[in-house]
């Protein structure tokens, strides 16, 4: 099981269909419930459908920015989300976590550092400090 030891409800938004389907097999080896969207409105229906526990969400999609997807989602609902983008600098970070992202990994991602930010956001999204 992943770092978080429980099962998790995840939404990944990623455009790149290989590596959409890469993530969403290798999450659910680790025990957790996967969806896959390829975009933003994708997404936007699903989530509007079933509740998540985070989305992992690239910023580059071809009908909007994960950006507004993650603002749009925050609207709508108290969801934690990890972006993930070929950018890593400090604007790059800042502009993630102002659009409402708790994390900001840099391509290419690995599993094991996915991982870890997933435990992070859900341990933020649980403790008792959080509001």
């Amino acid at each position: 099981m992943s770092a978080t030891s429980h099962s998790l409800r995840l939404l990944i938004v990623e455009d790149h269909h290989d590596t959409a389907m890469l993530l969403s097999t290798l999450l659910e080896l680790r025990g957790h419930e996967v969806e896959v969207a390829e975009n933003v409105e994708d997404a936007l229906r699903l989530a509007g459908q079933q509740q998540f526990d985070l989305v992992v969400s690239d910023v580059g999609l071809p009908d909007a920015s994960g950006y507004d997807l993650m603002r749009q989602l925050r609207e709508q609902m108290p969801i934690r989300g990890i972006a993930i983008s070929g950018r890593g600098g400090p604007d790059d970070i800042k502009r993630s976590r102002d659009a409402g992202f708790s994390e900001h990994l840099t391509k290419p991602v690995g599993l094991k550092k996915l991982e870890q930010a997933i435990g992070r956001v859900i341990g933020e999204s649980r403790s008792p400090a959080t509001g």
